[in-house]
């Protein structure tokens, strides 16, 4: 896969942990990146059918949950 350039800015002291990290593994910088990004959108995505699941529930326990917010 093609790789892309980018230009960003983070804490110093974020910086240098993330390099002692490398070091210590003997992964590149770049590597680890990619990597934190492409597990911190699997993360933060919400699957369709979770939000579906969810709305549902809700609708369902609707008077349930006017009950609770009492």
């Amino acid at each position: 896969m093609a790789a892309i350039k980018i230009s960003s800015k983070v804490e110093e002291s974020v910086w240098e942990d993330l390099r002692r990290f490398a070091k210590e593994t003997d992964r590149s910088i770049s590597g680890l990146l990619t990597q934190a990004i492409r597990d911190y959108i699997r993360r933060q995505r919400v699957r369709p059918e979770v939000v579906t699941h969810l709305e549902r529930s809700m609708s369902d326990n609707e008077e349930l949950g006017r009950l609770l917010a009492e």
